[in-house]
């Protein structure tokens, strides 16, 4: 099977605000803030969560569907804890889903097909390959 790449990309920047971002996706705009910034708005680990709980309750919604499950409320909550001897890292993500209106086999259905087809679940639970490039405007000089 032949599949083509799709490239995604947001725009995040800085603000005025020290630890206030500007992040751009898609036209929509939403503002976050850094761990040490105003503490306002969302913030990367949980967007990181968010990202994890939309793809996995958006999944399983429309898998449901498709297999005319009875699905009528689903709920997921998620949360993650800082590696006390690593802060660069989290130690633990945890995912609790609550599926209303379907049988237990049917939920274990819908969480396996979940995590055999979300890439933010399994770029998380496998790890990935991350690329960084760096382009430094430089001061102009004075004149």
């Amino acid at each position: 099977m032949t599949t083509t790449a799709q490239t995604t990309t947001i725009t995040g920047r800085t603000t005025d605000t020290p630890g206030r971002l500007l992040v751009t996706a898609r036209g929509n705009h939403f503002v976050s803030d850094a761990r040490t910034g105003p503490a306002e708005a969302v913030q990367a680990g949980e967007l990181l969560l968010a990202a994890l709980a939309s793809c996995s309750l958006s999944n399983i919604q429309l898998r449901a569907r498709e297999e005319a499950f009875g699905l009528t409320h689903s709920q997921a909550d998620v949360s993650y804890e800082r590696d006390p001897d690593d802060p660069t890292r989290y130690a633990w993500i945890r995912l609790e889903l609550r599926l209303t209106g379907v049988r237990e086999e049917e939920a274990e259905e819908l969480v396996r097909h979940f995590t055999g087809s979300c890439p933010i679940y399994n770029t998380l639970h496998r790890g990935s390959h991350v690329v960084i490039s760096v382009h430094a405007d430089s001061p102009a000089a004075p004149h």
